[in-house]
């Protein structure tokens, strides 16, 4: 007969298992309602020996955040190929799909959780928030952006923020809308800064240049000139309609 033996693990990848144990259970509960007996009976060791890794839950909760932080960061990652729109559109959608699997893990990142007020947890806030601008400009084909595309960026930045935030109250919209909802912010943010600027405007006409007509861009566009009357793509609707009512 033989007898199985459990593997030993190393000092750095027991802590990296411990960090993924914690940060599973985080991204479905309020990490406040997770204890450390938890986490070790997940891991499969003792209490004692999760304190031998870590000083205590805090940092445990600060570890996860990190690499919560960094694979948030990650998600605004896209190669720099075809209009801006449908990579906008990929990022959110990639950036909804982690605040969909992660939901209290990502409230919990926002808003400090147990780590409220720490300055770890809001350096890593920042550096997600950061690491989302300088994306966006990469995107946008910027290196020393005006003031006013700074504004624009940070601004979109903290509109996902706090629109996630508010999705994972309930789930009440269709999450690929609200994906499509922000790129459109993100172009009404860019084009009223671009009605009272002329460098802005010059970097939107640049933007819309590469854009197909069926794109978010493009859809944004007919979805506003169906509201205004008068419009052309207004009048095709109207006459649509007295065709198949006959008049």
């Amino acid at each position: 007969m033989t007898t199985g033996v459990r593997r030993r693990m190393g000092v750095e990848e027991r802590r990296q298992q411990l960090i993924g144990v914690a940060l599973e259970l985080f991204s479905n509960r309020s990490p406040d309602d997770v204890s450390i007996d938890e986490i070790a009976a997940a891991a499969g060791i003792s209490r004692p020996l999760v304190y031998h890794y870590f000083p205590g839950k805090l940092s445990l909760y600060e570890a996860a955040l990190r690499r919560a932080a960094d694979e948030l960061a990650a998600r605004f990652v896209e190669p720099q190929e075809g209009p801006l729109g449908p990579r906008l559109l990929r990022v959110m959608g990639r950036y909804f799909a982690f605040v969909d699997d992660h939901g209290p893990g990502f409230s919990a990142l926002l808003r400090g959780g147990p780590a409220a007020g720490s300055s770890r947890a809001n350096a890593m806030i920042d550096e997600v928030r950061q690491a989302a601008y300088e994306q966006i400009l990469v995107h946008i084909g910027v290196q020393d952006p005006p003031a006013r595309l700074e504004l624009v960026v940070r601004s979109w930045v903290s509109l996902a923020e706090s629109t996630a935030l508010l999705w994972l109250d309930g789930r009440r919209i269709p999450r690929a809308e609200l994906e499509l909802q922000l790129v459109h912010d993100f172009a009404a943010l860019a084009a009223v800064s671009a009605a009272y600027d002329a460098e802005m405007a010059g970097i939107l006409v640049r933007i819309l240049a590469d854009e197909p007509a069926d794109g978010p861009f493009g859809e944004l566009v007919g979805r506003l000139a169906a509201l205004v009357p008068g419009t052309g793509q207004g009048e095709q609707g109207e006459q649509a309609e007295q065709g198949e009512r006959g008049d």
